[in-house]
This record gives structure tokens, sequence and C-alpha cells, in this order.
């Protein structure tokens, strides 16, 4: 956020000059002018990640703050006179001013001094169990959803109440967002022209108030709706003439232009200052509605429980298929006794993942800081859905309980589980929620089962439109849960596309890692670009980029697609490697191919991992039966040289280096004395050096050029060739 000011007055008496501002003569104007600089992205042909930092910088108000000078605007009925050039610019400037100092108010909650005594004293104290420090977390919390996402949610989440919109409201939900895109649409095509009009007034007649205006007829004809449909939906997210938004007395009250973020102008124009509020607006608001219809509400928690269920198990059946995700599983034990329940059960391989849908959002006395009731909103939210799947986690793939679907049908499991993820999804909206889950989650540790990765529907959403397929996705869930507590980030975005980056991976001397919000930005674009057709890159650059075409990549789509354990944890660990290791390894492995083709002999190579495990590759034309025993037999030995307790091996083809199968050595490390004979006979020695190897590859392989017996071998073992590959 943008630097602290000091202040010694209230957060009372800085929200009253606050809204004493708001309510001056022409105000509308300078909010106008703000919500158009630190909301619009400006950019030339493609948006770029830099277009996207002019918007995303310290110094811009947040759109908490925005709508905060909104709902104090509208306290009382609005002036629409325009302000000179000179008394805007004071507008703006008291308004940033203003809000710095109620930052630094909030902030000032947290006092580091005290928590630097308290420590020394030997107390053992977190700052962060207040309820008056979380506030500032709270409200500065990052979006959780985009707004296109908003829109796309919510015909899904109210897709089954549309006769009830219609009945008692005249359009329904999918009408409702169509507005919502043709209104965003309109305000760019208007903004464009605004500018060439701008340039033919004078400065003081400058104003962006018309870049956010339209009419109800602007909008019919553009989305193709009925007049007075769209005039229904508008005044549905309009504030009423009548409300003054009174109950808005302190930061985190009520504000109700979150419900109704549209303006109606003195001419019948309607103005929308977010866009982003409107999104949000027609994704929560509906719930609100419905509430009051008593006779209604037990179909709209129906409804609402299996939005949530039904989107999430979608969105995984479109990485890992439909015949391995599971709606609504129960685990029985003896005698017909339930024993838990999943909303949602992915089975791939040799792994699991457990999700726990909840329907439960931040309320707002837990935004003013209650503790009790921020605990409260957490235990029904994340705590408990986290205990639930914990249970049913340990009682997956013991055979003393029954998997059935609510049918009554048996789930199939693998003959055996060997880790399980359990997810926490929650459907709404919920400020700073990874920042909580930091400070309340009570976890146990249970065998098998990761750290529990808590997340809402729209980040669902994301991952499994960027990780498509189950390595991809297996393998960020576990690295991100492998960290928990050692990354900082103000969302869960921000960490994956740090992840998208740079691939995810920290030594143990790293312990804590807080990442900066511009990771998330790619992301901003290519997600843009795929749902609303954005001009920019749709695959955010790094990880699914970088080494797109190689023997690498090809050999993880083969793995990806064969849930085999043996392989599937050899392409966790190639995942796993940075960029420079996976040029390499690419390059050693192309050279064995080649060296394979040209002289039909099986060719092997052999590294060892940060990690003390290691990889063999064997490249044969054998047949499988040799192959398999051969690999075996380097495997073996290799694991045994390096006292390793885990080897892979992986046969390839030498016809592109295909993908045959693996294997997966896990046992253990124990002395042998057959072993010992074994690897002392054939004078093995330890896996060369990354770049020794390379050497030797590229001296060995080049063209036809004759390998000496007495040269290094090509596939990298350090020895001679006479010794190695030649016989």
């Amino acid at each position: 956020m943008r630097p602290m000011k000091n202040t010694t007055r209230t957060e009372r008496e800085i929200f009253a000059d606050l809204e004493a501002l708001c309510l001056q003569p022409g105000f509308v104007h300078a909010l106008a002018y703000l919500c158009f600089r630190d909301n619009m992205i400006l950019y030339e042909k493609d948006v770029t990640v830099d277009d996207l930092r002019e918007v995303s910088g310290p110094d811009r108000l947040m759109r908490t703050e925005l709508t905060t000078l909104h709902g104090l605007m509208v306290k009382a009925p609005i002036d629409w006179t325009l302000p000179s050039r000179e008394l805007q610019q004071r507008y703006v400037d008291h308004a940033e001013s203003l809000l710095l100092e109620l930052h630094h108010v909030l902030s000032a909650a947290f006092d580091i001094g005290e928590v630097a005594e308290a420590l020394k004293q030997g107390k053992d104290v977190n700052p962060f169990d207040s309820g008056a420090v979380m506030r500032e977390p709270i409200f500065y919390a990052a979006e959780s959803a985009y707004d296109f996402q908003y829109l796309d949610l919510a015909v899904r989440r109210y897709e089954a109440d549309n006769d009830w919109l219609q009945r008692n409201r005249g359009f329904t939900i999918g009408q409702a967002c169509q507005v919502a895109d043709s209104i965003s649409l309109q305000c760019q095509v208007r903004f464009e022209s605004l500018r060439e009009e701008m340039r033919d007034r004078p400065a003081d007649q400058w104003t962006m108030v018309p870049g956010f205006s339209f009419t109800a007829s602007d909008i019919a004809a553009h989305c193709g709706l009925d007049t007075g449909l769209v005039e229904r939906v508008l005044d549905a997210f309009t504030l009423p003439d009548s409300a003054n938004n009174a109950s808005f007395s302190s930061l985190q009250d009520f504000n109700h232009v979150t419900a109704t973020p549209l303006i109606r102008q003195p001419d019948g124009q309607y103005m929308s200052l977010q866009n982003y509020a409107l999104a949000e607006a027609i994704y929560d608001s509906p719930f609100h509605w419905m509430l009051t219809d008593k006779s209604y509400r037990a179909q709209q928690d129906k409804n609402r429980g299996a939005f949530t269920e039904n989107f999430v198990a979608e969105r995984l059946a479109s990485v890992f298929g439909a015949e391995n995700v599971f709606l609504n599983v129960d685990l029985w034990e003896a005698k017909g006794k339930k024993a838990g329940e999943i909303d949602v059960l992915v089975l791939w391989a040799d792994r699991a993942i457990i999700v726990q849908a909840k329907s439960k959002r931040l309320t707002i006395e837990a935004r003013k800081g209650n503790d009790q009731v921020i605990r409260d909103d957490f235990q029904k939210g994340v705590q408990d859905a986290y205990d639930q799947g914990l249970l049913c986690a340990e009682c997956l793939g013991d055979a003393k309980y029954q998997v059935t679907l609510s049918d009554g049908s048996e789930v199939v499991l693998p003959p055996q589980i060997n880790e399980i993820f359990v997810f926490c999804v929650v459907s709404d909206h919920y400020p700073a929620l990874t920042f909580q889950s930091r400070q309340f989650l009570k976890t146990r540790d249970v065998p098998r089962v990761r750290a529990a990765f808590i997340t809402d529907v729209f980040l669902i959403d994301v991952l499994t439109e960027l990780l498509t397929s189950p390595l991809h996705l297996l393998s960020y869930i576990a690295r991100r849960t492998r960290y928990g507590d050692r990354l900082m980030a103000a969302q869960e975005m921000t960490i994956l596309g740090y992840h998208l980056r740079h691939n995810l991976w920290f030594d143990d001397e790293q312990k804590l890692v807080h990442m900066d919000e511009g990771f998330s930005l790619g992301i901003d674009i290519a997600m843009a670009a795929r749902r609303r057709a954005l001009p920019g890159a749709a695959t955010p650059p790094g990880l699914l980029t970088h080494h797109e075409g190689t023997t690498l990549s090809r050999i993880l789509q083969e793995i990806q697609v064969r849930p085999e354990p043996a392989v599937l944890d050899q392409g966790f660990q190639l995942l796993e490697l940075d960029g420079p290791t996976r040029d390499d390894l690419n390059r050693l492995i192309d050279g064995q191919a080649q060296q394979a083709a040209r002289d039909g002999k099986p060719h092997s190579l052999a590294l060892m991992f940060a990690d003390k495990s290691g990889l063999t590759v064997l490249i044969s034309a054998e047949n499988d039966l040799e192959a398999s025993q051969r690999l075996a037999v380097l495997t073996t030995r290799r694991k045994y040289l390096q006292k390793a307790d885990l080897w892979f091996g992986l046969c390839l083809a030498p016809d592109q280096a295909r993908l045959r199968f693996g294997m997966r050595l896990a046992e253990p490390w124990h002395q042998d004395d057959q072993l010992d004979a074994a690897v002392a006979r054939e004078e093995q020695v330890p896996p060369v050096s990354r770049n020794a190897a390379m050497r030797q590859v590229l001296r060995g392989g080049e063209g036809n050029q004759k390998i000496g017996r007495n040269d290094p071998c090509p596939c990298g073992s350090g020895r001679k060739w006479k010794k190695c590959c030649g016989p």
C-alpha cells in the first residue's frame, strides 16, 4: 500500500472529514476521475504486464476505498455542479490524504513495539489474534474474483432460482449478466469518444462522468433485450432516490452501494462508476432478495449448496475426467452407520482430493473487528469444512469403511491411496482468506494427508483453467501445501502467479517468503484473454511456455495421461526441476536417444537431485521384458550406490524418446552384500555434474563423430566408453 502518514486523530474524526468532503458540490466529478484513473487500463495493441502495473501500483486507490467514497457521497442528494479544474484536483488530493490517514489508523492497531517487548519477555504472543488488528487486512484484502467471473458464475449460481427471479424481479440472472456485460463494453466505447470530445473543450469543462453514463435504450440496443426489461435490471441495482445510506456511519458498516452500485442522474441516465461493483452485486444481491421470502428459504439453501459442489466438480472433471470425479460421497462403517460425507471426491492414480464446500461469507460484525464473530465465521466457513474433510481422509482406503454415492452404488477405490489433499472451498468473496487461514486454522497431522488447501470457487476456476493436466495441478497443490505457512501473499492468486512464472520451489533455508502482488498480473491478462477476448497473452509466460515442444515436455504429456503411480511420481519430480536443469536434461536425453537410434544399442544416464533422490533413464529398442529387466538392474544398483531411499527409472524408445514405462524404488536404503559385490564389479561411479554431463554428451554426440574407446561415455555416466556403453 501507499506510504503511511503520521496522525494523532481518531478514525471517527477522519471518517467525518471524509464524509464532509464527499458531500461537497461537484465531488462526483472528482470521484469519476479517480475511478477512471485507478480502474481503467490503457494499452495500445496488446495488454501487457507493464500496462497493468499502471493501475495496480501502491499509489492507486483500492476498490474498497473508492466504494467508501461512493457510499459517503450518496448520504445526501448529489450536487452535479461541475467544479473548476483546480477544485477537482483539491478534492482528489484531499480524498487521497484522508484515506491514507485512515489506513494509518487501521494499521496502528498492530504495535510492533508491544509485540517485540512481549517476545523479549518470553511470552507467546500472536498480534493477529486481535479483531482490531484483523480489520486492516480484511478491508484492504485483494479481490477474490474477476468481474467476468462474478457474472459467469452468477449464471450458474442462480440458474435454479430463475423462476423466482422472473416472478419477483421481472428478469433472469442471465439477462442481468447480459446487461452488465453490455454496460462494460459501452463504457469502453464511450471513453474513446469522450477523449476526442474533451480535446475540443476548455480544461475547466473536462469531466469523466459522461464516460460512465448510459441510458437503458443504449444498453437494450447493444444486448438485444427489451428496453423495459433492461430498466428493471438497472433499477434493481440502482440506489433509490429515497435512500441516503444513513447506516454507513463507520468504515465497515454496511454500505448500501455495494448492493446497489448504479446511480440515477437528473437527466434519467444511469451511471456505473465501477463495473466490477455491479458484477459483484449481481453475484451477491439475489441471495439477499430471496432471503426476504421465507417460503423460499429452504429451496434457496438447497440451490446454493448444490451450486458450489456442482461447479467445483465440473471444473475438476475438466482436468481429471468426469469418470474420476464423484459428487456427494458417503463413507459407511459396519451396520450401516455413516462415518462421513464428502462433497466432491477426485481419484487419480494413488492420489485423492477431498473437497468440502461451504456457502459462508464474512459477516458485517466480523469486518468491524469483533474477535468472537471473526472466529465464529471462520469456524463455520473453513474450520468445519477442514474437520469434516480430515475425518473422511482418515477413513478413505480403510477396509473397514464402504464408500458409496448417494444412489447407493459403490465407489471403487484404487488399490492403495498414498496421498490425500483436502480442499476447503467457499463460494463467496471471503476477505483475507489466506491470511485468516494462517492465523486461525487448527490442524492435525494425519498420515498420507497433505496440509489443507483453503480457497474459493473463483481460484478453483482459475486453477483448472490454466493447469489443465492432473500432473500440473497436483504438482502445484502438493508444493503449495508443502510450503504452507512459509509463504506470505495478499491472495492465493499471487502464489499461483509466482509458480507459473518461476516454478514454485524453495529450499529449507528459506523460512519465510513474501510475494509481491505483481506476480498475479500475468494471470489477470490470461484470464481476461480467455474469458473476454482481451488482446493479450492467453498463457502466462514461464512454466507453461518455456519448454513447449521439448523431449521432456512430450514425456510429461505422456505421463499425465497415464495414471500410474510410478511414472506419476517421476512426473512430479521433473516438474520441480528449475529451467536450466530441465534444458540440460532435455539435451542429455536427446543425445542418448540419437546414439541409440544410430547404433541400435541401449543407452542410459543417471542423475541425482537435491533431495537425494535420483533418476535413471534407459533408451532402448529391446522388447518390454528385456528393457524392464535392464532398467531394474540399472535403477536398483544406482539407488544402492548413492545410498538413496528413492530412485526412479524411465524407459524411453529411441524414436523421439517416447515414454515406454517407468518404475519407482522407494524402499529405505540398507546394506546388501550382493549389491556391494555387483556395484564393485561394474566399477560404478557417482553421477557426474550437470555441466560435465553436458560437455560429454555434446562432445560425443555431435553429428557422426566417432567415439574413442578411452573417451568419456556420452551417456553422462562419467566412465570411459570402453567400460560403459561401448561393450
